[in-house]
């Protein structure tokens, strides 16, 4: 049964602003000219991902216990949605908020003490999640990655692309076939979830082939040829990965569905900005509709895509199933970043396409949204069979 209003309305109501003016403290010493540099020389902003690790932000989710700051995931939600309300971009880090999700739901005891407290500390990175392969696409259950015993051990050979990060990652979370596709019952069976120390594999048995991008984005290649793992390399369960990964894509949808909310506001902020200040025929341009409506439009899309994060974010810290209201949150939050992104074009007209105002930057990242993580017509599909009870298209 879902919550009731009641259960749910404290944690929809949690702001978090403490956090939002640390967030925003940090993120005034990363201006615009930062984030120019960064995408055209097409350099990893070291430097604020440093900054974050250092003050602790991306072990905002990790137990005290660990050394982390064992908060919801409502305030990692709200981390990044500032930082990309300021013009910033998580992408460079933000996978370490929900892989981790993986590991502690599911990983032993040792291997949560083995890696959690370095990873709080920022000792280590835990940034990329392979998964996707060049045939499967969306289609994970038919994944040719295969992870074989060898002694107490495992033997993978495989491919990987769209592994974000993994050139600036120490772990990789790594979702391999350990049971032939024709031996299972289910296709989503046989599927076991590894953690991959990519210091001692690179250059070895892991190779990694940066794919260069439209977007300052870091997305990679893999190519896996006897990759050495040793048995305590498996997280949770033999054949269980697939179930594991569910959780940590429902925390993946809603966090960047939280980005694309920072995304949507920062669009708006300009545009209104630019519109009150811009003069052409003796009025300014924000007097007409023509400018007004889109952007009226997109502050509407925002405000009501950011209540449907709010509540997975509740869903998700409840511990309640929440992947209908995840997907809805990536859907409806991609979207209505990318209308506010098309009315601050629109806004700025010929401006936009100059690079020192960051319109055209940060229009590029929140295209990104609607593609990945997930497709908007594969969550259309999923919610129109798994909440409509319409036949299964996919």
């Amino acid at each position: 049964m879902p919550p009731t209003d009641e259960e749910i309305a404290v944690p929809l109501g949690l702001d978090w602003p403490e956090l939002r003016e640390a967030i925003e403290r940090l993120c005034a010493g990363f201006d615009g000219a930062y984030w120019q540099a960064c995408d055209r020389e097409g350099r990893y902003p070291e430097e604020f991902v440093g900054a974050l690790a250092e003050a602790g932000y991306l072990g905002i989710l990790i137990p005290e216990t660990y050394g982390g700051a064992g908060l919801p995931l409502r305030a990692a939600s709200v981390v990044l949605e500032t930082i990309h309300a300021r013009g910033c971009n998580a992408a460079a880090c933000h996978a370490q908020m929900y892989i981790m999700g993986t590991l502690l739901r599911h990983g032993s005891e040792a291997q949560k003490r083995r890696w959690l407290p370095a990873i709080a500390r920022g000792e280590l990175r835990l940034q990329a999640f392979g998964i996707t392969e060049p045939q499967s696409g969306s289609d994970t259950p038919a994944l040719r990655t295969r992870a074989r015993r060898k002694g107490n051990g495992w033997v993978v050979e495989g491919r990987k692309i769209w592994t974000s990060r993994a050139l600036h990652s120490d772990l990789m979370l790594l979702l391999a076939r350990t049971t032939p596709l024709e031996r299972v019952e289910r296709r989503s069976d046989g599927l076991s979830v590894f953690l991959v120390d990519l210091r001692e594999a690179r250059g070895k048995s892991v190779e990694i082939r940066p794919i260069r991008t439209m977007l300052n984005h870091h997305t990679t290649e893999i190519f896996i040829d006897g990759l050495e793992l040793p048995g305590d390399a498996l997280v949770g369960e033999e054949g269980r990965g697939f179930r594991y990964i569910l959780d940590g894509m429902n925390a993946e949808r809603i966090l960047i569905a939280s980005e694309c909310i920072g995304d949507a506001r920062w669009f708006l902020d300009r545009a209104c900005a630019y519109a009150r200040e811009r003069v052409v025929f003796e009025r300014p341009i924000g007097q007409n509709q023509g400018i007004q409506f889109p952007l009226a439009r997109a502050f509407a899309e925002t405000e009501a895509a950011e209540l449907m994060v709010r509540k997975a974010c509740a869903l998700f810290d409840a511990g309640r199933l929440c992947g209908p209201e995840a997907n809805m949150a990536k859907l409806l939050a991609a979207d209505a970043s990318w209308h506010a992104g098309e009315a601050a074009m629109q806004t700025h007209g010929g401006f936009a396409f100059a690079c020192e105002y960051d319109i055209e930057r940060k229009w590029r990242e929140t295209r990104l949204y609607r593609i990945a993580p997930v497709s908007t017509n594969l969550v259309l599909a999923y919610l129109a069979h798994k909440v409509l009870g319409l036949p299964k298209s996919y």
